[in-house]
């Protein structure tokens, strides 16, 4: 009786099996990655690159101005849905200023909305119920005077 308690044992088709198996799993995650990927980032951050690479180093001296002025600004939630933004330079807290906001959400699930908020003191401008709670990202554009500032911030509401 020779071998009859024992079965087949592994083979090679088992061994063709378990790569078949191996190989199919890797690759059905591999697609479900590359579509979701697909899906939420259109990869576009400029519509022109060649006309953005001619503004860059006006944009770069944007930049440095901007820093030479310390205007600072926060962003964030207050009071059950309403968002603030707290606007501040070297002096202190800069009121009379018009502040104007472009929230898009980051994966473009919910349309992008845009703006002004109002001031009520002490640096603070808030617009009430502006945006559905959630994560957005905030261009803000804060000008007093001759003297202009832009920020970029993410916020969750």
């Amino acid at each position: 009786m020779k071998g009859a308690s024992m079965g087949r044992g592994f083979t090679g088709w088992h061994m063709t099996g378990v790569m078949v198996a191996f190989f199919g799993v890797v690759i059905a995650v591999n697609m479900l990655m590359a579509t979701e990927a697909s899906r939420t980032f259109g990869g576009v951050v400029v519509e022109n690159s060649y006309v953005a690479s001619q503004r860059f180093n006006a944009w770069l001296g944007e930049a440095r101005a901007q820093a030479r002025l310390g205007w600072r600004a926060e962003a964030k939630e207050e009071n059950d849905g309403e968002l603030t933004v707290r606007l501040s330079g070297p002096a202190g807290p800069i009121d009379g200023a018009l502040v104007a906001v472009e929230a898009e959400h980051p994966l473009g699930r919910l349309p992008g909305r845009a703006f002004t908020l109002q001031g009520t003191g002490g640096g603070r401008y808030a617009a009430p119920h502006a945006l559905p709670p959630g994560r957005w990202r905030l261009r803000i554009e804060a000008r007093s005077g001759a003297r202009d500032a832009r920020f970029e911030q993410d916020v969750r509401l």
